[in-house]
């Protein structure tokens, strides 16, 4: 994600892959579009200024202070808004819930949000001094501290191996358990900066990898992730375009995984002797290849040079998209 919350100036930085979203998503007047991840509303206000007054948008975001913000910005936008606070975990139940099931468009873009990196007291960021926190819905119980204190080493060395592709995973896991306690962010990278070893480190900080796999975990972003893509398929409509934005590898695997199986030519089970889906899949993929930003954009918003989006359609029976 890209922006930061309420009405602040980071609040209303340039969405990421803004112009490949739209044309890959392709709203159009009065139909229903759902963004997973509102964050502040970047996507969104774009999107419903191509809705018109028949269009429906349907909001979530995990973060209430992403919410606000999003209501500030969409406030006074032609199509009706509903604004829900949930993780996209639950999306099928909030679709459901509000009438848009199914939908025409689904948008999610993951990760953490510029504000939320930004701003020191929500821990997510090493390079600013603040709780161990890392929560992106601030009312969970489960916080970077939390797991820090109460996993043994190995256990958080698996973390930070699974989640941080981290190659000194148990040597920093055992330093964490070694030193006891930690309360801070500075205090963790810090910890982390004395013992990985300086050869071979790179062109990132050392705790780069930690923290990525900390916010992964207590946010369980992979969990919500893999139960999104579960229901994507019955939630879009005949002709339903999804467009997912993701910021690592990991997520990026999962979602490259689950389109090329919804766009496989071939459904039907292989123990049986004769294909009976017509050789054709119900979805197909809109762009073959990952799209990325470009030189111009991640200049003017460096965060965005991570950024993967894929997409994918849902075939109309018996038309060729």
């Amino acid at each position: 994600m890209s922006e930061g919350s309420k009405d602040d100036k980071s609040f209303r930085h340039q969405a990421v892959l803004l112009e490949q979203v739209l044309e890959l998503l392709s709203p159009e007047p009065g139909e229903t579009v759902i963004d997973a991840t509102v964050g502040g509303a970047g996507h969104s206000a774009a999107i419903a200024q191509l809705l018109g007054k028949r269009g429906r948008l349907l909001c979530l975001d995990q973060d209430p202070a992403a919410l606000e913000a999003a209501r500030l910005r969409l406030h006074g936008t032609e199509p009706k808004v509903e604004l829900v606070h949930s993780n996209f975990r639950e999306l099928g139940a909030a679709a459901r819930a509000n009438g848009f099931a199914p939908c025409d468009c689904l948008l999610a873009d993951l990760g953490v949000s510029s504000h939320q990196i930004d701003s020191a007291p929500r821990g997510f960021s090493f390079s600013k001094d603040g709780p161990l926190d890392m929560r992106m819905d601030p009312s969970s119980e489960l916080s970077a501290a939390d797991l820090l204190r109460d996993l043994d080493a190995h256990a958080l060395a698996s973390i930070f191996r699974r989640l941080g592709e981290e190659r000194h995973a148990l040597r920093i896991a055992k330093a964490v358990k070694q030193h006891g306690d930690l309360h801070s962010t500075i205090e963790l990278a810090e910890l982390i900066d004395r013992v990985v070893p300086h050869k071979g480190r790179g062109r990132i900080h050392p705790a780069t990898r930690v923290f990525q796999a900390l916010r992964l975990a207590v946010n369980q972003e992979l969990e919500s992730l893999e139960a999104l893509l579960a229901v994507l398929p019955g939630l879009l409509a005949d002709g339903g375009r999804a467009v997912i934005i993701s910021f690592h590898s990991l997520e990026d695997r999962l979602v490259k995984k689950a389109f090329s199986r919804l766009a496989q030519s071939c459904t039907c089970p292989p123990e049986l002797p004769v294909c009976q889906c017509g050789g054709e899949a119900d979805f197909e993929l809109i762009r073959r290849r990952v799209v990325r930003p470009e030189g111009q954009e991640i200049s003017s918003n460096p965060r965005a040079r991570s950024a993967r989006l894929r997409a994918i359609r849902k075939r109309v029976a018996g038309v060729t998209l």
